[in-house]
């Protein structure tokens, strides 16, 4: 149960970082014509690091800590 915790923490990582990047060199990112406000990286990135350390967190303590 482990595996799959670290790997999910390890992307959630990985996202955290390309959006703490797009803010560093300030990449402008459209959508349907819509320019995604620099605003909506920093909720990205603060919310995927708190779902990565839940999983490193969660991996760290076993599989008690998903069952609760």
């Amino acid at each position: 149960m482990k595996t799959p915790l670290k790997v999910s923490g390890a992307i959630f990582l990985l996202v955290s970082l390309l959006h703490i990047l797009r803010l560093i060199f300030k990449i402008p990112v459209a959508a349907a014509g819509y320019t995604v406000p620099m605003f909506f990286s920093v909720i990205g990135a603060l919310a995927a690091l708190v779902l990565a350390v839940w999983m490193f967190n969660s991996a760290r303590q076993g599989s008690s800590a998903v069952e609760q």
